[in-house]
């Protein structure tokens, strides 16, 4: 496991994050969300959702992996959203995401 989902997964074991649409979805309209992985192989209609709610409220919105790594990193089946609510996790998964490019 590569150091960008070893960060998620800690972040995961924290409690620092959740995971699936309904709780992503709730974390950024309740403005707890400091950050959003998105899988990229979610839907177009899932990316846009996501993006605007997010977007509206300016919270980052990350591209990583698939779903299948996204759910394997926290332990749970597949994962197309997830949303980092930890300000100190959001910066390092975001710095981490800067340096892979």
């Amino acid at each position: 496991m590569d150091r960008k989902w070893s960060l998620v997964s800690l972040c995961q074991k924290a409690g620092a994050l959740v995971s699936g649409e309904y709780a992503t979805m709730e974390a950024i309209k309740a403005g707890k969300a400091c950050l959003v992985l998105l899988a990229a192989d979610a839907s177009n209609g899932t990316k846009k959702r996501f993006g605007d709610k997010a977007g509206y409220r300016g919270i980052p919105v990350i591209e990583i992996g698939g779903r299948q790594e996204l759910g394997r990193a926290i332990g749970k089946g597949n994962r197309t959203s997830a949303a980092v609510i930890d300000q100190g996790f959001a910066e390092s998964i975001r710095k981490k995401m800067e340096e892979i490019g």
